[in-house]
């Protein structure tokens, strides 16, 4: 395989590094610069969060106490208006009824054969219509309208066509469509519900205008009746039973009134029934009481009629002093809810601003130094001491330089939190300088290690060559020259490690080198070098001062590839030359085990060489990616390692160069017009696919492709 398995657990002997002193070589990898933390919104899980739960719970208890007595007070209103205009509605019922209540009277009296009743019924008429026309906006007076005084022009037209004592039972049943009329209209005046009123001033008075309201219709019932018995002089079939009963309804509901009405409305009853109309009036009922067995009626009708009618002219003057007093009831309180409702909501509202004003500052108070405790914490973990130990890391002297911290106001115990983070991000400052000045101790020794090495196996290669010309024995020399492959192999170690040390080895040249022979320089530094198949490498010459390194990064991939395929199977070496893009590149291609995507794809990260951390810091199992990491970035802006899969199984790593590394005096020219084998083609066209994702996942440093 190639260099991305080093990433497996227990490959470190088997990698690009993977010998001698190398071996125990890393690189420290820092976490990058800390992304800004967003600020948590408020919950339970912080301290804002909880400190406005417990603040906001009471103030919402509040706030629907108050909303309840702000409802309270507002349905109070609301009654009080809605009182009022029923009142109203009940006079206005009560005007029709009371036209009502005369037409009926004269209508019975003009039956009972009284012509002179004609002038006056036919005025009476009119002031009815023009309190049914007013009526029409009220629907449900209408719906009543509609459904018992339909008839009523029918009614009307009948009776003017009866003539005198032949009209016995069209009075009768004229006398029940007015009845039924009048009765259906007080069923539906608003004031007959007063149970649920809240006011016992206000309860009494409906009560009362309603008692009211039935008696004076049982009086005015009773002139009608009566009007049309003395106009014809007897009683005739029920009409005794009826007078009975309405005289009996009559006695019940002014008791029933005696009990709920107020004094001066007891004082305008009494006046109503002391007047001398209403003292003939009852002498003419005592009367008709006398005629109960049907004998003859020596009344005038006319008097009759004239005396009830100013009883119930007066009682009327009494139903409406008491409406008035309802009515002004009804203002009373609908001012005292106004009144109140507005108490109620400016006390609630200037208690929720006190209190939403109070919790708030004790809120800030609380909150404002732990926000600012934590934005000091912050800053400490993602610039402060990053930068410190940055700062620490690259200085030459282990001197610390401690930054100095703002005071943080606030509560004792929050003083005692910052100033316990004070020490932390000091005794972390120590410790960084620590192990500042133990990492470049060890970096240096290791570096000062892999320089000595160098120097001694160039002395030894040196030897070894001096050896290899005197000898002429075949199997001395075949051993000098295993043994001068080892010495090659143990001198890239040795560079190695001073890639991984951040030095510079010893072995530039100025000269540039055909891509062919920096191939062939690798496979010459790699142990199974007879299992490399260089297959086809376009012409190419590599600038002098990136060979080295470019036949260094080939032969760690080469020895990968070499480690983690089978014996039997070859590793591959490919290179072409990318006119459009004006780069070069070389695969090294293997069939062996492969790698997962997830491995593969921090083994890219790895490979980007782009980190300036310290190699001791990083896990020993990633050094190989760290030197070919290394490597690339020290070519340069450009230079690219990726790794892809190889169609049919294993792993291909392509090392991309920028046409700056490629010495332009002689441009690459094709090695030859035979087109490739299929084979050549198709992995050079995954070559292709996996460059072009591998750009689209990152954001290339300069324009780059792979291409046949």
């Amino acid at each position: 395989m190639l260099l991305g398995r080093l990433g497996r657990p227990g490959a470190i002997g088997k990698r690009v590094v993977g010998r001698g002193s190398s071996r125990g070589l890393a690189a420290r990898h820092h976490p990058g610069p800390a992304t800004p933390r967003r600020r948590p919104l408020p919950g339970w899980r912080s301290i804002r969060g909880r400190v406005a739960v417990v603040i906001t719970v009471p103030i919402c208890l509040l706030l629907t106490v108050a909303g309840l007595a702000v409802y309270g007070r507002a349905e109070a209103l609301g009654d009080a208006r809605t009182t009022r205009a029923e009142v109203g509605l009940s006079l206005r019922v009560q005007a029709l009824v009371h036209q009502l209540q005369r037409e009926r009277g004269l209508t019975n009296g003009l039956l009972g054969g009284e012509k002179e009743y004609r002038t006056p019924l036919a005025a009476t008429r009119k002031r009815v219509d023009t309190a049914l026309r007013a009526m029409r906006t009220e629907r449900d007076v209408e719906g009543v309208i509609q459904r018992h005084l339909r008839r009523l022009a029918a009614v009307r037209t009948a009776a003017d066509r009866e003539t005198g004592g032949k009209g016995a039972a069209a009075r009768t049943a004229t006398l029940l469509f007015y009845t039924t009329a009048v009765d259906a209209l007080n069923a539906v005046d608003p004031v007959a519900d007063t149970v649920t009123r809240d006011d016992g001033q206000l309860r009494d008075g409906l009560a009362a205008l309603r008692e009211l309201a039935a008696a004076k219709e049982s009086v005015a019932l009773e002139r009608g009746l009566l009007n049309g018995v003395f106009a014809e002089g007897a009683f005739h079939g029920r009409e005794y039973l009826t007078f009975t009963e309405v005289r009996a309804t009559r006695v019940a509901a002014l008791a029933r009134f005696r009990q709920v009405a107020t004094a001066p409305q007891l004082a305008s009853l009494k006046r109503a029934f002391a007047t001398g109309d209403a003292t003939r009036a009852t002498a003419y009922e005592r009367r008709a009481e006398a005629a109960a067995d049907g004998s003859a009626l020596r009344a005038d009708a006319g008097t009759w009629w004239d005396a009830m009618t100013v009883l119930v002219d007066d009682l009327y003057a009494v139903q409406q002093t008491v409406g008035d007093d309802v009515r002004d009831r009804a203002d009373d309180l609908s001012r005292d809810a106004e009144l109140a409702l507005a108490a109620y909501v400016l006390a609630g509202t200037l208690i929720a601003t006190l209190v939403a004003g109070l919790a708030a500052f004790a809120s800030r108070s609380l909150t404002r130094p732990l926000r600012t405790l934590a934005e000091a914490a912050h800053d400490v973990a993602r610039h402060r001491l990053p930068s410190a130990v940055a700062r620490i890391q690259q200085s030459p002297q282990d001197q610390v330089e401690f930054p100095e911290a703002p005071p943080l106001g606030g509560a004792a115990e929050i003083a005692e939190v910052a100033e316990s983070l004070r020490q932390v991000e000091l005794t972390a400052l120590q410790l960084a300088a620590q192990q500042a000045g133990l990492r470049r101790n060890t970096t240096e020794s290791l570096a000062n290690l892999g320089r000595r090495n160098q120097n001694l196996v160039r002395r030894q290669l040196g030897l070894i060559t001096r050896l290899e010309r005197q000898e002429l024995d075949p199997d001395a020399l075949a051993e000098l020259f295993e043994l001068d492959h080892l010495a090659t192999r143990m001198r890239r170690n040795a560079e190695s490690l001073l890639v991984l040390a951040g030095q510079n080895p010893p072995r530039p040249t100025a000269a540039p080198a055909d891509g062919l022979e920096v191939v062939q320089s690798a496979v010459a530094e790699v142990e199974q070098y007879p299992r490399v198949l260089i297959a086809a490498v376009e012409p190419v010459r590599v600038r002098g001062h990136a060979v080295a390194d470019v036949a260094h990064l080939l032969a760690e991939l080469l020895e990968n590839g070499l480690t983690f395929s089978p014996p039997t199977e070859r590793v591959e070496v490919h290179g072409w030359y990318e006119a459009e893009d004006d780069t070069y590149s070389f695969a090294v291609v293997d069939h062996g085990i492969g790698m997962s995507a997830a491995d593969k794809e921090r083994a890219d990260a790895r490979l980007s060489g782009a980190g300036e951390d310290a190699f001791l810091a990083a896990p020993t199992r990633f050094l190989g990616h760290l030197v070919v990491g290394r490597l690339a970035h020290r070519l340069g802006e450009g230079a690219k390692v990726h790794l892809f899969d190889t169609p049919g199984g294993g792993l291909s790593a392509l090392l991309v160069l920028p046409g700056r590394l490629l010495a332009p005096a002689q441009p690459p020219q094709p090695l030859s017009t035979t087109p490739p084998a299929p084979a050549v083609s198709a992995l050079l066209n995954g070559f292709r696919a996996g460059v072009a994702r591998a750009e689209a996942r990152s954001t290339p440093r300069s324009t780059q492709g792979a291409s046949s």
